[in-house]
């Protein structure tokens, strides 16, 4: 499985949880042995002026954050691409769900996941696509900038109840009619995270869930680094859900 990875993911670039030193470190230990790494280039200003306003550009080239917000942009659409041929991952910060086109918050700047998939489309790529954010807080940047644009179909599961959320992403899925599946991959709704709710195995059950759903559509799926904040926990749930991605 190839993984969209650049040391610059390394750097301290803010002072909030999605950027704390040792994060990308210990994700990198539990999975470096089962992927092969690739390093994407930064995101070209056209993908991201197809989702950002120039207002929110220049706002974010201000605070110093254009260069590791574009690249990780960048390693999205090139999980995105690899992601048609092959499951793929995108190891890469800022996060991005709760970027919307003219603002954002909640540790995010450009939003991967919407500048992804409109490279996609714009390229002729594909027609439709399926996100599904199963990060603990509501991917508002997805819904915001996605959700009218008649080719996306969105699932944030909501269910407090661990079998009846996994019965919940299983069963989106399975009404799913698209090109790709998209997974804005958050690891903080685990046990010993914020959330409290998932096991780690349930990464693994939704990395498969998401893998047959693209079999069975012809489809590819990819998946994007978004929350998880307990360094001892998150590098062995997103190990999980890469084994479950790859057929595990």
């Amino acid at each position: 499985m190839k993984v969209f990875y650049h040391d610059d993911f390394r750097q301290v670039y803010v002072s909030d949880p999605a950027a704390a030193p040792g994060r990308i470190e210990a994700i990198l230990a539990a999975i470096k042995e089962e992927v092969s790494f690739e390093e994407p280039l930064l995101a070209g200003a056209d993908d991201i002026e197809a989702v950002h306003s120039t207002y929110h550009i220049k706002y974010v080239t201000r605070q110093g954050l254009y260069n590791i917000s574009a690249l990780a942009a960048g390693g999205a659409i090139e999980a995105a691409v690899a992601g048609l041929s092959e499951p793929s991952f995108a190891l890469i910060r800022p996060p991005g769900h709760h970027a919307s086109a003219d603002s954002s918050w909640g540790f995010c700047y450009f939003n991967n996941m919407a500048i992804a998939l409109e490279h996609l489309r714009r390229n002729g790529h594909i027609n439709t696509a399926y996100v599904l954010d199963f990060d603990l807080h509501f991917g508002d940047g997805n819904v915001n900038i996605l959700r009218d644009k008649g080719y996306v179909t969105i699932l944030n599961p909501v269910s407090h109840d661990r079998k009846a959320y996994l019965t919940e992403v299983e069963g989106g899925l399975a009404s799913a009619k698209v090109d790709v599946i998209g997974v804005s991959a958050g690891f903080d709704n685990h046990v010993h995270d914020w959330g409290g709710l998932l096991e780690t195995e349930d990464y693994q059950t939704m990395g498969l869930m998401v893998l047959e759903a693209s079999r069975r559509m012809g489809a590819g799926c990819f998946g994007i680094l978004e929350g998880g904040y307990n360094h001892q926990v998150l590098g062995q749930n997103v190990r999980a859900f890469l084994r479950g991605l790859r057929g595990q």
